[in-house]
């Protein structure tokens, strides 16, 4: 049994039922890579051999244990990441998803989604994944531009991404890609090209992220020792930013998130599940989750990091590291900080049911006439001026 910290706050009503409003997912981390990328900041590794059976049987096991404190719940959405989980034999893919059946009800649209890079995959495993039940793909692309993916340290080029791309299509209906942008030594005009380039090859959604150099990466290091040159001043990356929602936009594929643009009824249903504040399993190592249990107190849970130690751990019977239980002013703000990201925004009545008070009137009606918020009953959105100074905005309502 998973060891739980004491909690610091008792369970309350407001939190019992509150997951349901974002659902209830599953996710899955697959932490091996072909090579690490230099901007990366994930859990991820190079590794010569997997015994991908036993990987296969540690996951099995994850699954019962969490459907064990999760009985009767309605799976939404299963997310393979990574780490690059087009590295996985489609067998161990099949055999999480069986799993998962058994130990959940699915949703009758449930969303099943693997992350692929294109130098990682070829037809006959992409038809393989899709007859093991995966129903949407998200393609790791972060450039098109050849010069670019090799500053990325991307092992494809722009041939391979298109071809996978088009292999994609003839097996999923669903298919997203990741762009970075704000490169080094990318232009405004490059970035326009590129981006209606995208949105020439793509089916209903793309995510598009500015590149942020993170500590602890190769980019990180590079940069505090002033050798990551051409990155885009901040005047500049604010123009990327508004560009590409005007672009997205007029495309037929607005922002329904921050960094990700969608036609209507394509967004990422897992992503929203993080986003509304509901519960997920998280699974694999240095996945985290969210799950309300025990009569209403929410924890946060986390695997353990390395992969050795986490499948070790899993297969002896439990993969996860002490819990905390999460205390509803931290619940709130959790809450106010996922959902302002979305377009949708959020639900006020909910937020003060967990924070035990409403947001400040003043601090709301300073925002909104300033033209960053709107609110509309008890719904409060960001509005496209408030997007690019969205940690403002929460700061001035935390």
């Amino acid at each position: 049994m998973t060891a739980l910290a004491p909690p610091s706050t008792r369970p309350d009503r407001a939190s019992v039922e509150d997951w349901q409003a974002g659902g209830f997912a599953l996710y899955v981390h697959w932490p091996f890579c072909t090579s690490k990328c230099p901007y990366c900041d994930f859990n991820s590794h190079v590794a010569a051999a997997i015994d991908q059976s036993a990987w296969l049987a540690a996951f099995r096991g994850e699954i019962r244990r969490a459907a064990a404190e999760t009985p009767g719940r309605v799976l939404r959405s299963i997310f393979f990441g990574g780490g690059t989980p087009s590295l996985m034999d489609p067998d161990v893919v099949a055999g999480v998803i069986e799993e998962a059946a058994l130990a959940w009800r699915f949703a009758n649209d449930i969303e099943i989604t693997l992350e692929a890079n294109p130098g990682s995959v070829e037809q006959g495993r992409f038809r393989a994944y899709a007859g093991a039940g995966v129903n949407r793909l998200s393609m790791g692309v972060q450039a098109l531009n050849d010069e670019d993916l090799r500053r990325l340290g991307r092992l494809h080029s722009v041939a391979d991404a298109q071809a996978a791309f088009d292999i994609a299509r003839a097996q999923f209906s669903r298919v997203s890609f990741d762009l970075i942008y704000g490169r080094q030594h990318q232009s405004r005009a490059a970035w326009r090209q590129e981006l209606r380039q995208a949105l020439g090859m793509a089916v209903d959604h793309l995510s598009l992220y500015q590149l942020t150099i993170e500590d602890g990466t190769a980019f990180g290091a590079r940069a505090a020792a002033g050798k990551l040159a051409g990155l885009p001043c901040d005047d500049l990356a604010a123009d990327m930013y508004l560009d590409t929602q005007e672009i997205c936009a007029a495309a037929g594929l607005p922002a329904y998130e921050i960094s990700n643009h969608a036609a209507p009824e394509a967004e990422s249903r897992h992503n929203l599940v993080y986003w509304r504040q509901g519960d997920w399993v998280g699974i694999g190592p240095g996945a985290h989750g969210r799950l309300t249990l025990h009569g209403g107190m929410r924890h946060a849970t986390e695997a353990i990091r390395a992969p050795s130690a986490w499948l070790a751990a899993a297969l002896q019977g439990s993969g996860e590291m002490p819990r905390h239980a999460i205390p509803l002013n931290e619940q709130a703000i959790e809450y106010l900080l996922m959902s302002l990201r979305l377009s949708e925004g959020m639900d006020m009545s909910r937020h003060a049911a967990l924070a035990g008070k409403a947001l400040d009137q003043g601090a709301l009606a300073d925002l909104a006439g300033m033209g960053l918020i709107v609110v509309e009953g008890e719904r409060l959105r960001v509005t496209p001026a408030g997007r690019p100074v969205l940690n403002a905005i929460l700061r001035a309502l935390a």
